[in-house]
């Protein structure tokens, strides 16, 4: 009696495995950066917005800062010659025609020579503001989408989870087709917001070093200006 019903479960197993479609063919689908993204869901048309701004405002802001940091050595040089030799003409086209930040800070304490010292030290001192502010425009923006990009990947991770209970109550049964769609939705967002956010935090920080170093040299062009000013009344 045992055997026979023994025999019996093997016989419905062998059935079973009979029936099951055999898969004689590799997949031949592979799966490229574009498919990826579109398992992502809606959160990824955000993220898109946020990498694409964080990209523009970081290569924006790079090379206009790199510009304004660009080698100066002469020009502070020139400009003691000229103001030496009293060709102060020349020293404010030269200035001028560095349009740099640098540049114009001095160019404005050119045309206060011969005022008192603290009205030329306000003068290059609300200039090298104004070029400041300049040069930081939008930099903040790449800070506001670093901690915005991780949140919004956190929201796809809760839309991915409520998308696998979603498919799970309409099938009424849990299989790996269902759990999977909602996997990529939520790995997906995550990891594209935690990328989007690690780029435009690192990115950030970069330009705010380079921001800093252009500082330092306005500041130090400005004290050695303000120096040759007063040197004749030593």
């Amino acid at each position: 009696m045992f055997f026979l019903q023994t025999g019996d479960t093997v016989q419905r197993v062998a059935d079973s495995l009979s029936n099951l479609p055999i898969n004689t063919k590799a997949p031949q689908e592979s799966l490229n950066l574009i498919d990826l993204m579109y398992k992502g869901g809606w959160v990824m048309i955000p993220l898109a917005i946020l990498f694409f701004l964080a990209l523009f405002i970081f290569f924006e802001r790079y090379f206009t800062i790199r510009k304004a940091n660009q080698s100066e050595s002469s020009l502070m040089m020139q400009i003691r010659q000229y103001i030496i030799t009293g060709n102060l003409d020349s020293a404010v086209s030269v200035s001028r025609n560095s349009n740099t930040p640098i540049g114009r800070m001095l160019q404005k304490g050119l045309a206060r020579i011969g005022k008192p010292i603290k009205e030329i030290e306000g003068a290059i001192e609300n200039v090298g503001k104004l070029e400041v502010s300049k040069l930081e425009k939008n930099i903040n923006i790449l800070g506001i989408i670093a901690g915005i990009a991780p949140m919004l990947g956190f929201v796809g991770t809760i839309s991915g989870v409520i998308r696998i209970f979603y498919n799970i109550s309409l099938a009424g049964e849990i299989n790996i087709g269902l759990v999977s769609g909602g996997l990529y939705e939520k790995m997906i967002t995550s990891a594209t917001g935690l990328i989007i956010g690690i780029f435009a935090y690192i990115g950030h920080h970069i330009l705010t070093m380079m921001v800093d170093r252009v500082i330092l040299k306005m500041e130090t062009d400005a004290i050695d200006f303000i120096d040759l000013l007063e040197e004749p009344t030593r």
